[in-house]
C-alpha cells in the first residue's frame, strides 16, 4: 500500500525524535519534526533498569508524538529504539506502556542495524558521490561507524559508548577536569582499537559525522571562531581547554551551546576527540541526515516493495546454500494452510511465515542432526539488515518450532498468531519430508474450539502410510499441549487434485 506521508520515531538514549516526511517518487521531503530530550540512558539504575521518573518523562514525550501521529495508518509509521532499550533489563515492561501511549509498535534494533539506517539517512542527505565515505554517529549510549559508497554500506560497527554514558562515567556531577578528559579519551581509544584497523583497510575519501553531538560541536566551533566549517582536530583541542577552564558544566558559557546539551556534551567531546585521533582524521563534515531519516527511507522502501528484509532473506538463502525448491514447496503449502486458519490475515504474520519457510533449513549447513536448533541459533544471533531484534527472535522461534517437540517453545498458545504459524509450517514440512514435488490431495485446515481440524481427501492417506504415521505423531505432539489436532476424511472429488 502506498502512503503519501511517512513518519519515523527514534527512541534514542539521549533524545526522542519524531520526523514526518512527504513522499514524492523516490524521495522523502521533511514536513514536520519534534524533539524531546528524554535522556533515557541517564535513567538507567546501577542494576540496569530504567527508573520510574525517566519512564514517566519518556511516556509523556511519546504521548505528544502519538497525538501528532493520530490518524496515520500503521504501515506509514516506524518507531525504533536504540542502545538504552537494548541494554535495559526492564525494557519489555516499558515498551508495553510505550506502545500503548504512542499508538504504534516499537522495534528495538541491534547496533549494526542502527548503523545501517544511520548510513542510509546520511547518504540521502549528501550529494551523490562515487567515493567511499566514513560516517560516524555519536549517540547517547552507542557510537556507530560505517564505510559505504553511494547508498550502500559496506562495513558497519556499533560500540557501546555514547555522550550520555561517557558524561555520567567520567564527568560526574558535571565536573570538568583535565584528568576526566584524559581518562574518557583513553577509554574511548581502547574501545576503538578493535575496529580501527578494519576501517583503515576499507579506506574512505570523505569523513562525515551525524546526529546531535556532532551538530552541537560544529555550531560551537563555528560560532566561537574555533573552526570555519565542520569539526576539526585543532578546534576540538581548543574546545577541550575551554571546558577545563570552566571547571563545571554549569559555568560553561559558549556561543551556540544549548542548555539541554551542556550536561552530555563533555562525554561526546571526549569520544569525538578520540575518534579523530585513532582514525587519523583532521576534519569531519557534519550531515543533516541521521537515524530518523534512514528509518524514513527504509520505510519508503518497504511500502514501495523494496524491503531490505527481503534482500537479507535472499542473501541468507544464498550464503547457507538453501534448497530453494524445498523452501518454495514448504512456503506455498504453509501459506495455504495459514490462509484457511485465519479470517483476516495480518501482513506481518504472512511475511514472517514466508521468511521462516525460506530459512527454516539454514541449520543444515552446520549439521543435519537437530538442524532446526542450529537454524534458530543463527537467526537469533546473526546480523540481519532490516530486521528488528524482536523480528529476529520471532523468526528464530518459528524455525525452532517447525519440527520436534513443541514443549521446547515457551508460552505457546494454539490460538495465538505464532501458534497458527507454527502449525502451518509444521504441517507443510511434514507433507514434503520426501523433498520432492508430489500431487497433493484436496485438503482443508480449520481452527476449532478444541484445536484444529485437518481434512484430507479420502483414499490418499491410505496410499501414503509414512505421511499418515507422521500426522498421527503430530496429533500426539499437539495433544501433549492440550490441543486437539483432528484428522478428518474428505470425500473424493473427481478431477485434478490440488498441487
Amino acid at each position: 500500500m502506498k502512503h503519501e506521508t511517512l513518519a519515523a520515531v527514534d527512541l534514542g538514549s539521549n533524545s526522542f525524535h519524531l520526523q514526518i516526511g512527504r513522499v514524492v517518487g523516490e524521495q522523502v521531503y521533511l514536513l514536520d519534526s519534534l524533539r524531546e530530550p528524554v535522556r533515557l540512558g541517564a535513567g538507567l539504575t546501577r542494576d540496569g533498569r530504567i527508573d520510574r521518573s525517566t519512564q514517566v518523562h519518556a511516556l509523556e514525550a511519546l504521548g505528544r508524538f502519538g497525538e501528532r501521529l493520530r490518524g496515520f495508518p500503521r504501515g506509514a509509521v516506524r518507531a525504533v529504539g536504540t542502545n538504552a532499550l537494548r541494554v535495559a533489563r526492564n525494557a519489555d515492561e516499558f515498551l508495553a506502556d510505550a506502545k500503548t501511549v504512542l499508538g504504534f509498535p516499537i522495534e528495538v534494533i541491534f547496533g549494526r542495524e542502527e548503523a545501517r539506517l544511520i548510513y542510509l539517512g546520511v547518504a540521502h542527505s549528501l550529494p551523490p558521490s562515487p567515493d567511499k565515505r566514513l560516517v560516524v554517529d555519536i549517540g547517547g549510549g552507542s557510537t556507530e561507524f560505517i564505510v559505504g559508497t553511494g547508498l550502500e554500506p559496506e562495513l558497519m560497527e556499533s560500540i557501546p559508548m555514547g555522550c550520555v554514558s561517557w558524561s555520567m562515567k567520567f564527568f560526574p556531577e558535571g565536573r570538568l577536569e583535565k584528568s576526566g578528559f584524559k581518562r574518557a579519551e583513553l577509554a574511548a581509544g581502547n574501545e576503538l582499537q578493535r575496529i580501527v584497523k578494519a576501517f583503515r583497510r576499507a579506506g574512505w575519501k570523505h569523513a562525515v559525522a551525524s546526529s546531535g553531538t556532532a551538530k552541537s560541536l560544529e555550531v560551537i566551533l563555528r560560532d566561537g571562531g574555533l573552526a570555519e566549517q565542520g569539526i576539526t582536530a585543532g578546534g576540538l583541542k581548543k574546545l577541550r581547554l575551554a571546558f577545563i577552564e570552566a571547571g563545571d558544566v554549569g559555568w560553561l558559557k559558549l556561543p551556540g551551546l544549548r542548555d539541554d546539551r551542556a550536561t552530555v556534551l563533555p562525554g561526546g567531546l571526549a569520544i569525538m576527540s578520540a575518534i579523530l585521533a585513532e582514525f587519523a582524521i583532521d576534519a569531519l563534515e557534519v550531515s543533516e541526515g541521521a537515524l530518523r531519516q534512514g528509518v524514513l527511507y527504509d520505510l519508503l522502501g518497504r511500502v514501495q516493495h523494496h524491503d531490505m528484509r527481503e534482500a537479507t532473506v535472499a542473501e541468507f538463502m544464498r550464503r547457507y546454500h538453501i534448497d530453494t525448491a524445498q523452501a518454495e514447496r514448504v512456503g506455498a503449502l504453509a501459506a495455504q494452510f495459514h490462509a484457511e486458519l485465519v479470517t483476516e490475515p495480518i501482513e506481518a504474520d504472512v511475511l514472517m511465515l514466508c521468511w521462516a519457510a525460506a530459512l527454516h533449513e539454514i541449520g543444515i549447513s552446520i549439521a543435519h542432526a537437530a538442524y532446526h536448533k542450529h537454524s534458530a541459533y543463527v537467526l537469533s544471533q546473526a546480523d540481519m539488515p532490516g530486521f528488528s531484534r524482536d523480528e529476529q527472535a520471532r523468526l528464530a522461534r518459528l524455525t525452532l518450532a517447525h519440527r520436534g517437540k513443541l514443549s521446547k517453545i515457551e508460552g505457546l498458545s494454539a490460538d495465538s498468531g505464532d501458534g497458527l504459524l507454527i502449525l502451518a509450517l509444521r504441517l507443510a514440512d511434514l507433507f514434503y519430508l520426501a523433498r520432492s514435488d508430489i500431487t497433493l490431495p484436496r485438503m482443508t485446515c480449520r481452527a476449532s474450539d478444541a484445536g484444529f481440524q485437518l481434512g484430507i481427501e479420502s483414499g490418499w492417506i491410505e496410499d501414503h502410510p509414512l505421511t499418515e504415521a507422521a500426522l498421527e505423531a503430530e496429533a500426539d505432539e499437539w495433544s501433549s499441549l492440550g490441543v486437539r489436532l483432528e484428522l478428518r476424511s474428505l470425500p473424493e472429488k473427481k478431477g485434478k487434485a490440488a498441487g
